[in-house]
């Protein structure tokens, strides 16, 4: 469901298909997104999962789709 839920706040902020995200896919390599995508983002799945504010410092972690699930699930 994390998955899911993240794949499409994806579609709509890079502008891609559903069908196109994958767990390996990376945000700079196949989204060219740069750190203002990244902290969209990350606002954005702060507000859809009901997060704490994420810290700037653990973006520079996020390289993959795969990696944001797993910071999702260890903060739901």
């Amino acid at each position: 469901m994390i998955f899911e839920k993240l794949a499409m706040l994806i579609s709509e902020q890079f502008g891609v298909s559903v069908d196109q995200i994958t767990m390996d896919t990376q945000f700079v390599d196949d989204l060219n997104a740069d750190s203002v995508d990244k902290i969209d983002l990350m606002m954005a799945v702060e507000e859809a999962f009901e997060l704490d504010e994420i810290e700037e410092d653990a973006l520079m972690d996020i390289k993959t789709v795969e990696d944001v699930v797993k910071m999702i699930s260890e903060r739901v």
